[in-house]
């Protein structure tokens, strides 16, 4: 048995604050990547007012061994209402960032694209000033699906690698490592004033040379910013973790990853997908892209 060391050990919340969050996602109906998918950071996020949105759930369609989200369930059909609700949250949590994100929906002949569409768009009428990241699935390579979900123009478009080559059939069965990397070069491709993103997990068994080895591809896709954390087992039932990566280590990743090309790197051990994504405003600010009307595609 592998035992966590402690410097995964993270702070009590202050749960008035959590609460209040928690408060507002069950007056609205709406489910969270955070809870769904038991994030060792939701204390945190919800005590700073924010979380990431989990749209077209909980109910999942693949069946990843790491991931904590319901497999088993029947997917529903698409709410109509989730987009103003959502939007309304966000709203009322007053966020200058939000990450929306999604189950995979190999069901619905566009992944879901007519729902972060429709999701990006109400956010937008609400909440005007507030970013907006979509963590998406890979589509199956459907990439009409993906110009649909780039065309409503959010400022970050994050899809994640989660492992090295070696170990996708037993990590991300139903994924394929070129596809994830095409659906980031496509990105870069149909909307070059997007900011592309994409994370890893690590504690799986991969080594420092193949860490590296990802971190270049995605460099060659044009990728502009990553994500490296720690492996988590939710339960027993899932992947178990192999080792637990020194925080040494994800600052050498962070420096290699800067060397490399990438406009930010985000390595830590307790870090995720959307951990402190609002930290991209300052990005952007560094680095502005043209805007979407005077892009060139």
């Amino acid at each position: 048995m592998v035992v966590k060391p402690e410097w995964l050990r993270v702070k009590a919340p202050q749960w008035e604050r959590v609460g209040s969050v928690k408060d507002i996602l069950r007056d609205l109906q709406l489910n969270t990547v955070c809870e769904e998918a038991s994030c060792p950071n939701i204390g945190e996020c919800f005590q700073a007012g924010t979380a990431t949105f989990l749209i077209m759930g909980p109910a999942c369609t693949r069946a990843c061994p790491y991931c904590d989200i319901d497999f088993e369930k029947q997917p529903k059909a698409l709410d109509p209402t989730e987009p103003e609700r959502l939007a309304e949250a966000v709203r009322r949590l007053k966020l200058n960032h939000v990450v929306i994100t999604s189950v995979n929906r190999d069901d619905l002949p566009d992944g879901g694209a007519s729902q972060f569409d429709r999701c990006i768009q109400q956010v937008r009428l609400l909440s005007p000033g507030t970013t907006i990241e979509v963590l998406i699935p890979d589509m199956c390579g459907n990439w009409q699906a993906l110009e649909a979900i780039l065309a409503a123009n959010p400022e970050v478009l994050n899809h994640n690698t989660e492992t090295i080559p070696r170990l996708y059939k037993r990590v991300r069965p139903q994924g394929k490592y070129d596809r994830s990397l095409e659906l980031l070069q496509k990105t870069r491709q149909l909307a070059p004033w997007v900011y592309s993103k994409s994370g890893i997990m690590v504690g799986l068994g991969e080594t420092d040379a193949e860490v590296r080895a990802v971190m270049e591809d995605l460099r060659r896709v044009d990728c502009d910013i990553l994500t490296i954390g720690q492996y988590l087992q939710p339960s027993a039932k899932h992947l178990g973790v192999v080792e637990f990566v020194t925080p040494e280590q994800f600052d050498a990743w962070r420096e290699y990853g800067a060397s490399v090309g990438f406009l930010q790197v985000v390595s830590s051990p307790l870090t995720r997908s959307s951990y402190h994504a609002e930290e991209v405003r300052a990005l952007m600010a560094a680095y502005p892209r043209l805007p979407a009307k005077t892009a060139l595609i």
